[in-house]
């Protein structure tokens, strides 16, 4: 086995420790010194470094490791296949026996002990990877091998069989061949046993490579890595020492670019920057600290801002405070906030501050792209400096195209009320412009980057506070609308279809009145009496029903009402089952749509089912689940499922449950009453 040594060129490419002493000039001067070919290999990361050494260093060792496991493989096999070929002799003996034992007419097992010689010549020719077992690949091993395998199948086995005829004092072929056969089993042996020995040597030998290159290994990284931190440590801390006596002109070597170099960097340009400090301190202080007044105003813009925006509120005065807030701050002499309209890509002039009245009737709508508020709706922030100048074709800053004359009007407007510059910003949310507001100064009025980022920064924040109200004011829509659905479909299923009876009956009874029937009238009226009772009666379910309202743990009270107006209204035998197992209480919304569960599946029960007893339950566990029972006369699950939605009180409990994320399973059959089960699983349930 090739022998893996450390390359001494590794360790020769780094920098020489001594390179970290010295004064300023001097510690430039020796990293000068340092050999720039040997250093251009490690001009890189510490992590690449350290991931290519220990790259390296692993595939070294797992290559030497998968080398001695092969070897350690390979001596397994080759012992096994000496066991193996060592028992030729003995099962080569044992078939003599056999034989002879077969001559004197007595019960032998010569055919096994054939048999078995011949299943180890097949193991020793195949050999066996699960022992493991085979032959070392080796061509005078398996020349002999060959040789034993031919003696036996071409000669000894053939001589067996002949033997095996013979009288007792006929002589054996057998017996004569087998010393032949017999020594070229133990050639074959040494012949292995010697293979096996020179592989033992070369797992030694590569044992003691491997603890060599451990040795070695650790003390090169060892090495690398004092070269690699510990110096350059070594070498900041002497600069420290030196800045801490106030040597500022104490510079570092830069002579890699690795963190230690960026450092390095850092390290002399902070030197750099102490050293002008101490010449210009003053000067320094000041701009300073204006820097810091100028990111505290800022901070607290943004604050005070964001704070209020998140206050609840209509648009209109929103906007308002908002660009008042920006007026003061900005000093500025008049405003505005403009809204983009979906419906004429148009923007509409909502508040206006400090703008002449000609301004305000001019501009209360325009399109889009007329002038520099138009233009900073689909745009980047647009801030004109000089109104002036932009009339006359130049004094813009930022993305401004070429003035039509549209646009110069509307300068015109607000150069005659007096404003010299304008500052325009969008109000964007989620890259979705809804407007824009603008700034008006009687001054010439310069801008710098600091704040145009922040105007821009406070229009997104507007921006979102508009777009919030907007999705507040859908879902207020969108949670009526379904209220109403719902409200629609109760009204379907109950007074409509009441309605319906009333009116068919009144047909009838005026065809009795026309006809002089006064029995059928008579009996007609009674059901009139009795349709006009039940929707009644369907009308104030209803009506109590969509005018409830829970708060948080009220529910078991709201349960219990609801209970005890089914107990008043029906027959039928109810018992409640209620149960507060620990789990948590649900949300006020939560449990009204549990309440509208209950109170439609009691519904239906009390119009259609003809139950003798309902059985509640409500348990309250990790999972929540309400379950109403009856034994009335039940329904064909089949039949309710072709009508669809048509069955309404079962929709509207649908929805009920998909609006919760819960489930609800209807089960029943005709003559067997009915059950309903709705289950609220923990991951669908919110905090109270």
């Amino acid at each position: 086995m090739r022998r893996t040594s450390f390359p001494v060129s590794f360790m020769a490419m780094t920098r020489s420790p001594h390179s970290a002493t010295g004064s300023g000039p001097h510690l430039a001067a020796a990293g000068a010194a340092t050999s720039a070919g040997s250093l251009a290999p490690f001009r890189r990361r510490l992590s690449t470094r350290i991931v290519v050494l220990s790259t390296v260093v692993l595939a070294i060792v797992l290559t030497m490791i998968g080398g001695t496991l092969w070897l350690s493989w390979q001596l397994e096999g080759a012992g096994a296949a000496i066991n193996d070929a060592g028992s030729l002799r003995m099962r080569a003996n044992a078939v003599a026996i056999e034989l002879w034992e077969s001559r004197q007419g007595r019960p032998s097992r010569l055919d096994a002990q054939i048999d078995q010689l011949n299943e180890t010549l097949h193991q020793l020719h195949e050999g066996n990877a699960a022992r493991p077992l085979f032959l070392p690949d080796d061509v005078l091993i398996r020349r002999q091998f060959d040789r034993v395998a031919t003696s036996w199948h071409e000669r000894l086995e053939p001589a067996v069989q002949r033997d095996r005829v013979l009288g007792v004092g006929a002589p054996s072929a057998y017996l004569a061949l087998l010393p032949g056969f017999v020594d070229d089993a133990n050639h074959l042996v040494v012949l292995i046993e010697r293979e096996n020995a020179h592989k033992t040597a070369w797992l030694r030998t590569s044992q003691i490579a491997l603890a060599a290159l451990s040795c070695v290994g650790t003390v090169a990284i060892v090495y690398l890595l004092y070269l690699w931190f510990v110096v350059p440590v070594q070498r900041l801390q002497d600069g420290l020492a030196r800045i801490e006596a106030q040597e500022f002109d104490t510079r570092l070597p830069v002579d890699t670019r690795d963190e230690f170099g960026h450092l390095a960097q850092g390290f002399n340009q902070m030197v750099a920057e102490l050293q002008a400090l101490y010449q210009d301190l003053a000067a320094r202080v000041d701009v300073k600290t204006a820097q810091l007044a100028a990111q505290n105003r800022e901070l607290r813009i943004l604050y005070e801002m964001a704070a209020f925006l998140n206050t609840p509120g209509p648009v209109e005065p929103l906007c308002r405070d908002f660009l008042m807030r920006l007026m003061r701050e900005f000093e500025a002499d008049g405003g505005t906030v403009r809204i983009a309209s979906a419906e004429d890509d148009n923007l509409h002039l909502l508040v206006a501050e400090g703008l002449p009245e000609e301004i305000v009737r001019a501009e209360q709508c325009m399109p889009a792209h007329d002038c520099a508020c138009g233009a900073a709706s689909a745009e980047e922030p647009v801030v004109v400096v000089d109104l002036r100048n932009l009339v006359a074709g130049a004094g813009a800053k930022g993305r401004m195209p070429a003035m039509s004359d549209a646009e110069r009007e509307h300068a015109q407007y607000c150069l005659r009320a007096g404003f010299a510059s304008v500052a325009v910003f969008g109000i964007v949310s989620q890259s979705e412009p809804l407007g824009t507001f603008s700034l008006h100064f009687r001054r010439e009025r310069d801008m710098p980057p600091s704040e145009v980022q922040l105007l821009q920064t406070l229009g997104r924040h507007l921006g979102v506070a508009l777009k919030n109200r907007r999705l507040a004011a859908l879902a207020r829509q969108l949670a009526v609308s379904e209220e109403r659905n719902l409200v629609a479909q109760g009204l379907h299923d109950s007074i409509a279809q009441g309605l319906s009876f009333l009116k068919m009956q009144v047909h009838l009874l005026d065809g009795a009145v026309a006809d002089g029937n006064l029995d059928e009238a008579r009996e007609i009226v009674p059901l009139l009496a009795g349709g006009v009772k039940e929707s009644y009666d369907d009308v104030r379910e209803l009506l109590l029903n969509f005018r409830s309202k829970l708060e948080s743990g009220a529910l078991r009270p709201a349960v219990d009402d609801t209970v005890a107006r089914f107990r008043r209204q029906s027959d039928a035998e109810l018992t409640l089952d209620y149960r507060d197992e620990g789990g948590p209480p649900l949300p006020a919304d939560q449990q009204l749509q549990v309440l509208f569960v209950l109170q439609e599946a009691l519904s239906n029960i009390r119009k259609h089912a003809e139950a003798q007893h309902v059985h509640v339950s409500v348990v309250n566990r990790r999972d929540f689940r309400l379950t109403i029972e009856d034994d009335g006369i039940g329904y064909d699950p089949a039949e309710i499922a072709a009508r669809g939605e048509a069955h309404v009180g079962f929709h509207i409990m649908r929805e009920r449950a998909k609006r919760l994320a819960g489930t609800l399973t209807l089960d029943s059959e005709p003559g067997r009453g009915s059950r309903v089960e709705l289950v609220l699983p923990a991951a669908s349930r919110k905090a109270a």
